[in-house]
C-alpha cells in the first residue's frame, strides 16, 4: 500500500522536487511547517499520521504511520473552531480537476508563470504548486510572501499569483495579470485583476471566483422553507475537488456529494452570484439581532485611533450575547474608550453592532494567513458599557 510521507522543508525548489519524487513512488505527501513549535508539529503528526518524514536533515521513520489508498495525494492539515487539527486527504483526481477549473476560468497562456509564496503547508499555497505542474504554466517558489520579493518576482517574469488581503495591501498590484485572494475576506474596494476566491481545505481551495462557481462546481444555500433569499443560510458546494475523507477516515459530505461548509450566506436569484456572510458559529445574536462581525470590524478599522480589530460574541445575561471589539490601538498610551467606538459604528451599521465591551490588547491572534484566530482572543484590559 501506498504511504504518507511528511515533508517539513522550507518553500523553494527542493520542495517542489522533494513532492515530485514521493508521487512518482506512489506515496502521498504531508506538507507541515518547517518552522512550527514541536508540540504544534506532533498535533499535525497525530493526526494525519504519515509513516516517514523528510526534514533538511533528511529522512526518519514516524512511529504510528498508517498507510493511504492508491490516488491519495496530498494530506493538508486544517484547523477548526476548536484549533483541533484535521487532516483532508485529496486525491490527483481532485488536484486535476482544481488546477483545470481554475485555468478554464483564468486562462492559460504560453507565458503563465506562477508564484507561490503562500506557507506551503496551507492549501492556497501548495495548489499554486498543483496549478503550475497540472497546466504546464511555469513556477517560482518563495519561502514567504515577503512584499519586495513579490514585488521582483512580477519584474522577473511571474504574471499570477495567490495573496491574502494583509498581503495584497502591501505589494503593486498592476504589476501582476491576476491576483487570486483568499484566506479571509477580500476588500470590497480591489483592483480589476484581483478575483476574490471562496474555497476551504476541504475543497482544495477555491471552487466560486468572484462570487461564481468555478466550471464543474455547485453552490446551494440550505436555507429553510419559505425563507427569503436574502437571509443567510449555510452554504453547501459540490465539486470535483473535494477531498476524499478526512484521514480519520469521517467523510462530511452527503451521499449525494453535497458538502455542508460551515459559512452562511446567500444567492442572488438574479444574478447568481454568492456572498458570504461568515461562520456559523461567528455569528452573534445579540438582543435578538445577527450581527456579523466583518462589517463591525470594517467600521472599527476606520476609526484614526484603531490599527487593528477583530469582533466576537461573550455571553450576556441581558442580551444573550454582547459584541466585544478587541482592538490593537495606533497609539497605546492614547487608545479609543468605548464610547467613541459606540458612536462611531452607530454611524456607519445599524445601533446593535455598536460593541458593548472594548478590550484592548497588543496584538491579535492569527493563522499564518492572515485570518483571525476567534476561540484564542483575549485581554486583560476591559471597558465594558
Amino acid at each position: 500500500m501506498p504511504e504518507l510521507v511528511a515533508v517539513a522543508l522550507p518553500g523553494g525548489p527542493s520542495f517542489v522536487a522533494t513532492l515530485q519524487r514521493i508521487w512518482d513512488a506512489g506515496d502521498a505527501a504531508l506538507p507541515i511547517d518547517p518552522t512550527a513549535p514541536a508540540a504544534q508539529r506532533d498535533l499535525v503528526l497525530g493526526a494525519a499520521r504519515p509513516a516517514r518524514l523528510i526534514d533538511e536533515a533528511g529522512s526518519h521513520p514516524v512511529e504510528g504511520g498508517e498507510p493511504v489508498e492508491p490516488g491519495d495525494a496530498v494530506v493538508i492539515a486544517t484547523s477548526g473552531s476548536t484549533g483541533t487539527p484535521r487532516a483532508a486527504v485529496i486525491t490527483h483526481d481532485a488536484i486535476e480537476a482544481a488546477a483545470y477549473a481554475t485555468g478554464t476560468a483564468l486562462g492559460v497562456a504560453g507565458d503563465t508563470r506562477w508564484l507561490a509564496c503562500l506557507p506551503l503547508h496551507h492549501v492556497g499555497g501548495f495548489s499554486v504548486i498543483t496549478r503550475a505542474l497540472h497546466t504546464g504554466a511555469g513556477l517560482d517558489v518563495i519561502e514567504r510572501a515577503d512584499p519586495e520579493r513579490i514585488d521582483l518576482a512580477a519584474d522577473d517574469g511571474a504574471t499570477h499569483v495567490s495573496l491574502v488581503p494583509t498581503v495584497l495591501g502591501r505589494i503593486d498590484a498592476s504589476r501582476w495579470r491576476v491576483i487570486l485572494l483568499g484566506g479571509s475576506a477580500a476588500p470590497d474596494e480591489r483592483p480589476d485583476n484581483v478575483v476574490a476566491t471562496y474555497g476551504m481545505t476541504e475543497t482544495f481551495g477555491g471552487v466560486v471566483y468572484d462570487g461564481l462557481p468555478l466550471n464543474g462546481v455547485s453552490v446551494r444555500i440550505a436555507s429553510e422553507p419559505g425563507a427569503a433569499w436574502s437571509v443567510a443560510a449555510p452554504i453547501e458546494l459540490r465539486t470535483p475537488s473535494l477531498m476524499r475523507c478526512y484521514r480519520d477516515g469521517t467523510q462530511p459530505a452527503a451521499d449525494d456529494g453535497w458538502y455542508r461548509t460551515g459559512d452562511l450566506g446567500t444567492v442572488d436569484p438574479s444574478t447568481g452570484l454568492l456572498s458570504v456572510a461568515g461562520r456559523a458559529d461567528d455569528l452573534i445574536i445579540t438582543g435578538g439581532e445577527n450581527v456579523w462581525p466583518a462589517p463591525v470590524e470594517a467600521a472599527i478599522a476606520e476609526h484614526p485611533r484603531v490599527a487593528q480589530v477583530a469582533v466576537a460574541g461573550r455571553p450576556d445575561a441581558e442580551w444573550g450575547q454582547r459584541v466585544v471589539a478587541w482592538v490593537v490601538p495606533v497609539d497605546q498610551h492614547a487608545p479609543p474608550t468605548l464610547d467613541e467606538l459606540r458612536t462611531h459604528v452607530k454611524s456607519m451599521l445599524p445601533a446593535p453592532a455598536a460593541p458593548r465591551e472594548l478590550v484592548l490588547v497588543d496584538s491579535l491572534p492569527r493563522t499564518p494567513l492572515g485570518k483571525i484566530v476567534r476561540y484564542r482572543l483575549g485581554g486583560s484590559r476591559n471597558d465594558d458599557g
